[in-house]
């Protein structure tokens, strides 16, 4: 079962990957995951690999939060600094239309939310695009018909605003306690799976495998989708509103709806994204929702694989990641340094993650700042 789970998103990535044409990749990409999952099932030790798995988790849902920054700022140039904001809306959203509402035990330890509608997983994915798609219309009204700064503005006021009140409101999702969520298809680690005796029931310590191939499943999907409308007209003004505004206007496009537009396909996105990283980690709470962390590593993520290139969003999401968990290595060998120079600076330590990551993106923008792969080109016909 684990390499069947293994071998779906592989031989996917490698049909997106084999540069022939859809008969040719459907022929080689199927043997091609089948033979890694096999290969990474049998020769990577098994602590190793559920390791790499949990990685290839999180720079997946990284990477869709990459494509809907890249809908906003890569196609249309709406500068939004409020990422987090969206994540957490769609988060707590798909959060509370899944859960259960607390039983009396729970209610007695200050367990609390403002609803639990124990709805399906994919509901509650839908009911967060709807959401953050709701507050970036409320956000974009007052703020697309002035200039691009007060987006940035608005975006990230907002973003601190949603999650201060995740933090403080206590009946809305828990407060600042942790607010557990349930997880996609866990009855099939279960005896019956999920009620159903002759399906072989999946051992706990592979559910990551089963939610790795979900979570790529929706960026292949999510990737097509933005890369079929980024290559429509509907695409090809956004890049010229992004381009030159004024002349744009002058051809008779209505500049305000497109920009609202770009806002809310990439408010959706988050969302999606953000209800993924939920569901992957099980529980959530305010504190997942910084600044740093859901907003600034995404744009140097976006920067570093190309801005404007969606195949350049996801490869930058993967290597920033990747940046991101190896410093914490770092972090943890420097400790005997820090520990040395003054007592107070291993609790500085985590930090140092930060740094790393804004030296990264400074390289970048001297020496790379068309990013890795850089903007794709494409005949602009209004």
């Amino acid at each position: 079962m684990k390499i069947v789970l293994m071998a779906i998103p592989l031989a996917i990535v490698a049909y997106l990957l084999i540069p022939l044409g859809r008969a040719g990749r459907f022929f080689l990409g199927v043997p091609v995951g089948v033979g890694l999952a096999f290969l990474l099932a049998y020769v990577v030790p098994p602590g190793v690999l559920v390791y790499l798995v949990s990685f290839a988790i999180m720079a997946s849902i990284f990477a869709i939060l990459s494509l809907g920054l890249n809908v906003q700022w890569g196609y249309t140039g709406l500068f939004n600094i409020g990422i987090a904001g969206f994540v957490a809306i769609g988060a707590f959203t798909s959060a509370l239309f899944t859960t259960a509402m607390p039983t009396e035990t729970l209610r007695a330890y200050g367990a609390q939310q403002a609803f639990g509608l124990e709805m399906p997983f994919l509901v509650g994915i839908a009911a967060a695009a709807v959401t953050a798609g709701v507050i970036a219309w409320f956000i974009g009204f007052p703020t697309l018909r002035l200039r691009e700064d007060y987006l940035a503005i608005a975006t990230i006021g907002i973003a601190e605003i949603i999650r201060l009140i995740f933090q403080n409101e206590s009946w809305l999702a828990n407060g600042p306690q942790p607010l557990i969520v349930p997880q996609p298809l866990r009855c099939l680690t279960q005896e019956p799976p999920c009620g159903l005796s002759w399906l072989p029931a999946l051992a706990p310590q592979d559910y990551d495998y089963l939610y790795f191939a979900i979570v790529v499943l929706f960026l292949v999907v999510l990737y097509f989708a933005i890369e079929r409308i980024a290559r429509s007209p509907w695409g090809r003004v956004l890049r010229a509103i992004r381009e030159e505004e004024a002349a744009t206007a002058t051809s008779g496009k209505n500049i305000f709806a497109f920009k609202m537009q770009a806002l809310i396909v990439g408010a959706c996105v988050m969302g999606i994204g953000g209800a993924l990283y939920a569901h992957a980690l099980g529980s959530i709470s305010y504190a997942d929702f910084t600044p740093l962390y859901a907003t600034f590593i995404i744009w140097v993520m976006l920067m570093l694989g190309g801005s404007g290139n969606n195949k350049g969003a996801v490869l930058g999401a993967f290597v920033i990641w990747g940046v991101w968990m190896g410093s914490a290595f770092v972090t943890d060998w420097l400790r005997p340094v820090l520990q040395a120079i003054s007592p107070e600076l291993p609790a500085r330590s985590p930090y140092l993650r930060y740094l790393f990551i804004a030296v990264l993106l400074e390289l970048i923008l001297l020496f790379r700042p068309q990013g890795l792969l850089g903007e794709e080109k494409h005949v602009s016909t209004l």
